[in-house]
């Protein structure tokens, strides 16, 4: 087969290396053993490249890339900030130039008055955190019984042990035991197109709210310690909320004191139109989750961000906080999230998406809705979503043993195209740096794909 690009060996052998050590995430193994992974070797701007094919990458990854990829001057800050200090931890009062400098960087951009920064290495790490803060801060409270988490259907906030329970996914559950209850509570999703039937976006929104504010009654306020969400339920259909929604939240939350958590790892950095999704939807969290965008996936790194009362709460007490990583505010990890920060202001990434690729991708996306398999198209910024239906008057869904979604995806790749499935959901996250031009490219590669799809089901008398 050749030499891998990277100059690793034989791309064969590679592969074959990685079918037999390599355990991979969110893979069925056995998938592995008919036919060898892909790999991906090199990327530059929004392609990835790998086997011969060159694909425009339009989940960045997987919503992580706002930059694009192969950015030399990210290589750069690496290199400058490893030949100075390659590591150092930040326990016991201990710090480097690079994280003070993101830490202030980050205060200064975040909404409101969330001041104060915890930095780890991935989402789920900075989800899992803040649970063991709210829990914290209730003690100090004197409140130790508000122990009780409310996410919602359709939600994903990590794959620890704790963050699987937030899941709105039971897929998630059930393979390791995870139990939910007592724990965490699920309530509605703002699915307008799954769920809202009849009703406005805008009814059904505020509906979705109400049963937030059903199970706050139902279990009793006193035991809850925090409500989570994100901005857009990214990771299991790009769900974006009706005009309202959120404000509504924030109103039942504040009447129960019940603590805001907003996941931010995909929205935050420009990919709602906004700094981050808490401005684009107007409402305040007290504690926000960052990753992904953080650093465009060139380095892990995660960061809490605590609302200054909270954080006041917090260190009332000269007590040790019992919690942190090995590699919490990595130096390197830190300069490289502070190239990116710049990058994404110098080249005003954030009012482009805003005013000129987030409506474009909107204004192409909807020439899809003609096609007899799409449902719905939904957008915000630079993040999408194209709804499959089998009957577009009733939204009926196709069975998901057909798979028709990932048919589309697979398809897509022909066209030389990346999009994710879920379920019967297609999901783009595009870098930030998407021009025109892509976009179009976009949309023309998933017209094809829908169509050779919708083919074969006519073929097989389905469609």
């Amino acid at each position: 087969m050749g030499k891998s690009a990277t100059g690793f060996g034989d791309l064969g052998a590679l592969q074959e290396a990685d079918r037999r050590h390599h355990y991979h995430p969110f893979t069925d193994p056995k998938a592995l053993v008919s036919a060898p992974p892909f790999m991906v070797e090199r990327a530059e701007g929004v392609f990835i490249e790998g086997q011969g094919l060159r694909v425009l990458d339009a989940m960045a990854g997987l919503g992580c890339v706002n930059i694009g990829y192969g950015r030399r001057e990210m290589a750069d800050a690496a290199s400058e900030m490893m030949r100075e200090l390659s590591f150092y931890h930040c326990f016991a009062g201990v710090s480097n130039p690079a994280a003070a400098a993101l830490s202030e960087r980050l205060a200064a951009i975040a909404p409101g008055d969330l001041n104060r920064v915890f930095f780890a290495n991935s989402g789920s790490e900075a989800n899992e955190t803040i649970i063991k803060l709210v829990h914290m801060y209730w003690r100090r409270m004197g409140q130790p019984d508000r122990k009780i988490l409310i996410s919602r259907d359709f939600s994903y906030h990590g794959s620890t042990v704790a963050t699987s329970a937030l899941n709105g996914l039971t897929a998630m559950h059930e393979p390791f035991g995870i139990e939910t209850k007592g724990h965490v509570e699920h309530v509605d999703s703002p699915f307008w197109y799954r769920f809202g039937g009849d009703m406005s976006p805008e009814a059904f929104g505020m509906q979705a709210a109400a049963s937030i504010e059903a199970k706050i009654l139902e279990i009793g306020p006193d035991s809850i310690a925090a409500f989570i969400g994100e901005p857009i339920q990214a990771t299991l259909g790009a769900i974006i909320p009706p005009e309202g929604y959120w404000p509504e939240v924030e109103r039942i939350c504040r009447k129960y004191g019940i603590l805001m958590i907003a996941d931010e790892v995909v929205t935050g950095f420009g990919r709602t139109g906004s700094w981050f999704g808490q401005q684009t939807f107007g409402f305040q969290a007290d504690f926000m989750a960052l990753a992904k965008g953080l650093s465009s996936g060139y380095q892990p790194i995660a960061a809490v961000l605590i609302k200054d009362e909270i954080a006041d709460v917090l260190s009332s007490k000269p007590e040790v906080l019992q919690h942190g990583f090995t590699t919490s505010a990595h130096p390197v990890a830190a300069a490289v999230a502070l190239k990116n920060i710049e990058i994404i202001e110098d080249e005003g990434l954030v009012t482009r998406v805003a005013d000129l690729t987030g409506p474009y991708l909107a204004t192409k996306l909807a020439n899809l809705l003609a096609h007899p398999l799409v449902g719905e198209v939904r957008s915000c910024g630079m993040m999408a979503a194209v709804e499959l239906a089998k009957n577009k008057e009733t939204r009926e869904q196709y069975p998901i043993d057909y798979a028709v979604c990932s048919h589309v995806a697979q398809a897509a790749i022909g066209q030389g195209l990346i999009v994710r499935p879920a379920g019967n959901v297609l999901i783009m996250c595009p870098p930030l740096t998407f021009r025109r031009e892509h976009i179009d490219m976009l949309v023309r590669g998933l017209g094809v794909a829908l169509d050779q799809v919708y083919a074969a089901l006519k073929e097989q008398g389905l469609a």
